[in-house]
């Protein structure tokens, strides 16, 4: 079993750790890409439309040697609709062409084993330092994969003292490309806060939240997740393997328990 070094708040080693069996699993994309779209389907909700929404009309088709188009048209002639074209997709308030369908099935389903595994093979990519480098991350000044600091950051309250910590630990660049990849979509006046993008930052994986949830809340990209409620999605956003990870040590120690 491998061993890393531990760094403390000044980026400097305070000892070393032994990294768990996880570590050493199998990187299997394709599984992880099964788990993460698992997870992200069970976020939406079933939606259709009335089987009669656009039919409730008296609209029927005319045949041919009218003169006119052969869409179905509202029967009458004395009042202000009548003879217009309805019924057909495109009509005004005809029906639509293909409507989405509340019976459709959007809950994919995961085996348990699969979705374990799947988990395990995300962890380990985090250490893989080719695949962190190619989902776009900059570790040029990230002393090593993966990266463990000591439980003190779970205790962090201040925003800019985490800021002086990113920049000890060489994460600094990697919130600066977040921050400049910043992408306004449409929309004005209010909305615009509501439309922004942005890149993945670094994930921290803690034992124990003392106030570091709330304080990370300040960077963009940025997410803090108990190491026991760690998912597919979370190491792996978009289905892409190899997201820079920062363990406390006490999740890392606590990770071999989990997935022993």
């Amino acid at each position: 079993m491998a061993r890393v070094q531990v760094y403390d708040l000044e980026g400097k080693p305070r000892g070393r750790i032994t990294l768990p069996d996880v570590f050493e699993t199998e990187i299997r994309p394709d599984l992880v890409k099964r788990a993460v779209l698992a997870q992200q389907s069970h976020r939406l909700q079933p939606q259709g439309r009335d089987p009669m929404a656009g039919k409730r009309t008296t609209a029927t088709g005319m045949g041919t040697g009218f003169h006119l188009a052969r869409v179905p048209r509202v029967k009458g002639s004395r009042y202000p609709a009548a003879q217009s074209g309805a019924f057909a997709p495109s009509t005004v308030g005809g029906r639509a062409t293909h409507p989405p369908q509340s019976e459709k099935r959007i809950y994919k389903r995961i085996n348990k084993k699969e979705r374990r595994f799947a988990i395990r093979s995300a962890i380990a990519a985090t250490a893989d330092k080719g695949l962190v480098t190619s989902r776009g991350h900059v570790i040029d000044t990230i002393p090593t994969l993966p990266l463990v600091v000591v439980d003190e950051v779970q205790e962090m309250s201040k925003a800019s003292d985490v800021k002086v910590v990113f920049e000890k630990l060489g994460l600094l660049q990697d919130l600066t490309r977040v921050e400049n990849s910043y992408k306004i979509r449409a929309g004005k006046g209010t909305r615009r806060a509501h439309k922004k993008r942005h890149s993945v930052g670094p994930l921290f994986v803690i034992d124990t939240d003392k106030g570091v949830r709330k304080t990370m809340r300040n960077f963009p990209g940025v997410d803090v997740v108990k190491v026991e409620r760690l998912n597919a999605e979370l190491l792996a956003p978009g289905a892409t393997l190899g997201r820079l990870t920062v363990w406390a040590s006490s999740a890392v120690k606590k990770l071999g328990e989990l997935f022993a």
